[in-house]
């Protein structure tokens, strides 16, 4: 339960780091409504904090130009959320450098209260993240291409890039980015290509080089780039649609079972998990170490590979020292 002062102080951040925020989207930070936001804001306000207010009941909040405050310091609960999301963004590849992460821990380290940090470092030295995943040496892109795109996504601004297909050779191309998405260990993001006329996925770790240009464009309203890479993904050659029924709690799914990795959901009799693989020997492997009973929906070929597997460790556990 957070405190209302943490709220307040919360709101002061976010208008500090953005230009401006209006009150439904203040309220969806904070998880609370419309009317708190007013209250926050008025206190503020109060403590002589110069923010100004556009009429309306969707006008936009903004610190007046030039006000600057003093660093704000972590709590301990900020900095045991931050540092367990730099943590895991390290493990499962999102951060795009090791010294991006040790110098941002080092940064909160910094101007932590002395108490404090002595339980963040304990954090930092103990905490073994087992996370179910195998694409953790997937390749990464560099930060300032990963930057590039979501800026460019974000603005509707054409991009040129150089870029390398597997097995194939460079070539240039002007994109309108639609969207940017982490799955399964690798970086994507969904557009429009003027080079081949249609829209097209991009594994942004082959990316050689990107720029971004002064051409806009207008994404189309309501496109999902997820539910289409999704859909792209299944419908490569020798990509395997795969329905499980696990006969384990949502819970229990949800923390051995990456987002990146499957779609989970509750129905009767325990979470139906819903992939795509292009290797039927890695997902029996994969089922095998969740360790809990299942059925296999689809496709029948998962049942072989789950045979060949329960006999190669039956082999292993025959074998005579």
């Amino acid at each position: 339960m957070y405190h209302p002062t943490t709220r307040v102080l919360t709101v002061l951040e976010l208008l500090q780091s953005h230009r401006q925020m209006s009150g439904p989207k203040l309220a969806e930070r904070l998880e609370v409504d419309v009317r708190s936001v007013r209250r926050y804001i008025l206190m503020l306000q109060e403590l002589g904090i110069p923010i100004e207010g556009e009429r309306g009941r969707y006008g936009n909040y903004r610190l007046r130009r030039g006000f600057k405050m003093p660093p704000l310091m972590f709590t301990e609960e900020e900095a045991l959320g931050l540092t367990l999301g730099l943590l895991a963004a390290k493990r499962v590849g999102m951060a795009m450098t090791t010294p991006a992460v040790e110098g941002a821990l080092a940064k909160i380290d910094r101007v932590l209260p002395e108490a404090v940090r002595e339980r963040v470092q304990a954090l930092q030295e103990t905490l073994v993240l087992n996370i179910p995943s195998s694409e953790l040496t997937r390749p990464t892109p560099g930060s300032s291409v990963v930057l590039t795109f979501s800026t460019a996504t974000q603005q509707e601004q054409r991009v040129w890039m150089r870029y390398r297909a597997s097995q194939s050779s460079e070539t240039e191309r002007a994109v309108d980015p639609y969207g940017l998405i982490f799955q399964a260990g690798l970086w994507y993001t969904v557009g429009y290509c003027h080079l081949r006329e249609g829209l097209r996925i991009f594994r942004l770790d082959r990316v050689l080089q990107v720029e971004a240009r002064e051409e806009g464009f207008t994404r189309p309203p309501g496109f999902d780039a997820l539910d289409y890479l999704r859909r792209s993904i299944a419908a490569m050659p020798e990509t395997w649609k795969v329905e499980v029924l696990l006969e384990i709690s949502l819970q229990e799914a949800e923390r051995q079972i990456s987002p990146t990795t499957a779609m989970l959901e509750q129905v009767p009799g325990g979470v139906l998990m819903n992939t795509y693989t292009q290797t039927l020997e890695w997902m029996a492997h994969f089922l095998v170490s969740l360790r809990c009973p299942l059925i296999v929906r689809e496709p029948p070929e998962l049942r072989e590979a789950l045979r060949a597997r329960a006999a190669e460790i039956v082999q292993l556990a025959e074998r005579g020292e």
